[in-house]
């Protein structure tokens, strides 16, 4: 139990260093990311000092807010500029939505690996009880215990984001320009000339045609050649 806890405790002090990066390079202070997320400033000095953890959809607003991939709470991100902040969003319906969608999300994954509520809780050393309120929304599930029970699920921390709204809308723009700058910099070039942009589109519609389609238009091209 101790090493669990000792494990949990570490991910938080981590996940609490980077956002207070990413907060202080985006020039923002701790009382403006509490009033984003309607918490007092002291939970914000918390979680960055690894005291308090943080659920996913927190740290979600939270990026947004900073501009930063979320990504960038778990892995290495390039940094990708600043872009003109939407309208202020309903964030506390966001988050109380977004806790309901992480809980099922847990909960379908649990019933499909075949756990009881016991066996997956004792992975992060918590009750029953606990583990039943963050399936069902009533607590918000620590990023550090959520991304202990995604590995004992054979799942990926991003199996839990937000893929739909103007939060997770933005965070899949971010991973699809994060995926960009991996590219070898002629495919860059390549993508970037409106020139290509029929032969993207080419590209795209043969990626949706099946494998028997893409078979008779490859037998109709040797036909016309030979």
């Amino acid at each position: 139990m101790t090493a669990i806890k000792e494990k949990l405790a570490l991910k938080n002090r981590i996940t609490g260093i980077l956002l207070r990066d990413a907060r202080e390079r985006a020039g923002r202070t701790k009382r403006e990311c509490a009033a984003v997320l309607g918490v007092p400033t002291s939970t914000i000095t918390a979680y960055e000092e690894g005291r308090k953890p943080i659920s996913l959809p927190e740290l979600e607003v939270l990026a947004y807010y900073l501009k930063v991939p979320v990504s960038r709470f778990w892995e290495p991100a390039p940094d990708l500029g600043e872009e003109e902040q939407e309208e202020p969003l309903p964030v506390q319906d966001v988050l109380s939505l977004r806790h309901r969608i992480v809980g099922a999300l847990l909960r379908q994954a649990r019933l499909e690996a075949g756990l009881s509520q016991k066996e997956l809780a004792a992975e992060v050393g918590c009750s029953s009880r606990r583990l039943s309120d963050y399936e069902y929304g009533e607590r918000p599930i620590p990023l550090a215990e959520l991304e202990i029970m995604a590995r004992r699920l054979g799942l990926p921390l991003e199996h839990f984001l937000d893929e739909e709204g103007p939060i997770g809308e933005w965070h899949r723009q971010q991973r699809i320009w994060q995926r960009f700058l991996k590219l070898p910099p002629e495919i860059q070039e390549f993508v970037v000339r409106p020139a290509n942009i029929k032969y993207l589109e080419i590209a795209a519609e043969l990626e949706r045609m099946s494998v028997d389609r893409l078979r008779a238009i490859a037998e109709g091209l040797l036909d016309i050649t030979y």
